[in-house]
């Protein structure tokens, strides 16, 4: 291969991306390597093999990352919105259309695999050439370009390289971490990787008896004066608890464990109601208590509230003793939940930690240390809420670094 080809490794959401706008970009010829058989496997398994290809709204504000806010944001609006999703629907002729419930953007026929297939023919019909059941052993720099090393012992020589080789979540689609350990071996600082966006468990599994039970939460982790807060579905499961609150949350759990040892307190409140207004209705309500909290709540967890509360079926809300009606208050406004783990990586959407951002040029993707590697994706030390976001993550950055790597710019 001439060493002015562009080798893109890793046929993920952001590899497609970065495949495709490298090869409108230029002349050169570009290669898309990809270690499985088929490539986009998170695309096809993604909101329930619908694919929720992208946000209604853009929220950079709560994606996560331990480097620069200030370079995460940067990096999103190299590619705004609206012009995202003018790409899926004028250059895919996918037209997308809004879950208003979610604010989630799905394609027509929500049909997952129509998303992977439309990324893939339109890669080819820009001219890249799709190479499936590839792995890269090593990477490193070779005189004015890039050398690889093929796990069949076989080598390539290209002029750049964009690393979009994903993280570790659902290890099941081809995911294993490889471009972390590249990224370490090249100097690179990698931040400290963890499941994110991934359902909490406990044991023992004080709430077994209610899973299947969903209800919309309001779920609060204090830090100091800051705080983590997530509104949304919240789930019981035979393990622990799940549904997009609970994932949105999930990482100052994960993240307490790793880097501060000391479990972080999580606090449910189950409706919108404020104590004051709960303990209103309680004062006056003539019949069984327990009634009234299932008249907000599913009929099992409101029991299981009560008797937590120490409230009897039978007892009536003028009977309730100040104590029981306090402590019964603060169980449906600020429900200390008894998580003690999380289903890892096996179950987490996406991976935290990652290249630092500091050490890419947020315009290019480009290396700092490495001129001509460019990093996308999950690789980067950066996150966001379910809903699309990181899909819109992936396709930002995966344009940025296949454009830069398609047309030569350097920073």
């Amino acid at each position: 291969m001439s060493d002015q080809s562009i080798v893109v490794i890793g046929a993920g959401a952001s590899g497609l991306m970065a495949a495709i706008w490298a090869s409108g970009a230029a002349g050169r010829r570009v290669v898309l390597l990809e270690g499985t058989r088929d490539g986009g496997r998170k695309i096809l398994i993604s909101g329930g093999g619908r694919c929720n290809v992208l946000p209604s709204a853009s929220a950079p504000e709560r994606f996560v990352t331990e480097s620069s806010p200030h370079t995460l944001r940067h990096i999103l609006r190299a590619w705004p919105l609206d012009e995202q999703v003018r790409f899926f629907e004028e250059d895919l002729g996918l037209r997308l259309v809004l879950e208003p419930e979610t604010g989630k953007l799905f394609p027509e026929g929500n049909k997952a695999s129509e998303v992977r297939e439309r990324l893939l023919s339109l890669a080819r019909l820009r001219g890249a050439e799709l190479r499936f059941g590839v792995r890269v052993a090593d990477l490193g720099p070779s005189g004015s370009g890039w050398g690889l090393v093929l796990a069949d012992g076989s080598e390539m020589s290209a002029a750049r390289v964009v690393l979009a080789s994903g993280g570790l979540s659902v290890p099941a689609t081809g995911s294993d971490g490889w471009g972390f350990e590249i990224a370490r071996r090249l100097g690179h600082t990698v931040r400290r990787t963890y499941p994110a966006l991934t359902p909490l468990t406990a044991e023992p599994a004080v709430h077994a008896h209610l899973a299947g039970v969903s209800l919309p939460v309001t779920l609060e982790a204090p830090a100091g004066k800051r705080k983590t807060v997530a509104h949304g579905g919240f789930l019981f499961t035979h393990k622990g608890y799940s549904g997009p609150a609970v994932l949105d949350i999930s990482h100052t759990a994960v993240r307490s464990l790793l880097h501060v040892g000391a479990r972080q307190e999580i606090y449910v409140r189950w409706t919108d109601l404020d104590g004051p207004s709960w303990e209103g209705q309680i004062l006056r309500h003539r019949g069984p208590i327990e009634g009234l909290i299932a008249r907000h709540l599913p009929t099992r967890l409101a029991e299981t509230l009560c008797r937590e509360a120490g409230v009897g079926p039978e007892v009536v809300g003028a009977q309730l003793r100040r104590d029981l009606r306090l402590r019964l208050v603060g169980l449906l406004t600020r429900y200390p939940l008894p998580w003690t783990g999380d289903e890892g990586y096996a179950k987490a959407e996406v991976t935290g930690g990652g290249v630092d951002l500091a050490e890419v040029h947020p315009r290019t993707l480009e290396s700092r240390i490495h001129p001509g590697l460019h990093f996308c994706g999950e690789v980067l030390d950066a996150f966001g809420p379910i809903g699309g976001h990181n899909f819109q993550w992936a396709w930002a950055t995966g344009r940025s670094a296949g454009l830069a790597a398609g047309t030569g710019e350097s920073a």
